[in-house]
């Protein structure tokens, strides 16, 4: 779900090399580390499931690069079947929530800026807090500076 759904949202946003390489031996066990790591975090994780399969998730903890903020949404991805059925605000809210529940009070995340789901997290509430190259990709900062306006 992982895979599909960044193929799904990148392609053509960035290089489909990388996309296509997403399945090869290193990649997977790379996948398979981050995933390891995540599920030993006491980081809230939402997990939606239609027909009894995986369709979005969404996970968040203390910020890796957002110096000032309290937290960060480290995953949100979805399938595009799943997209605009209020899965994803369901499970931002979720871990919003969560993540307020233990003491944060603001939120921020990275969104690639041609990422079309940047507007999606404006109509979240969100607003763009700087910017950073990361090779051939620009990201964007997206922040909510009051947990309690997002948060279920």
């Amino acid at each position: 779900m992982h895979v599909q759904s960044w193929r799904e949202t990148y392609r053509g946003l960035i290089p489909d090399d990388l996309l296509d390489g997403m399945t090869d031996s290193a990649a997977l066990e790379r996948r398979r580390v981050m995933w390891s790591a995540l599920a030993a975090r006491p980081d809230p994780v939402q997990v939606a499931i239609e027909g009894g399969q995986v369709v979005a998730f969404a996970s968040g903890g203390a910020p890796q690069d957002h110096p000032g903020y309290d937290a960060e949404l480290h995953t949100l991805y979805s399938l595009r079947a799943a997209q605009g059925q209020g899965t994803g605000r369901a499970l931002l809210r979720g871990v919003a929530g969560a993540l307020r529940a233990g003491g944060a009070r603001n939120l921020a995340l990275w969104v690639l800026d041609s990422n079309p789901t940047r507007d999606w997290y404006v109509r979240q509430g969100a607003r763009e807090a700087g910017e950073k190259q990361d090779g051939a990709l620009r990201e964007v900062r997206m922040v909510w500076d009051d947990l309690d306006t997002l948060a279920d």
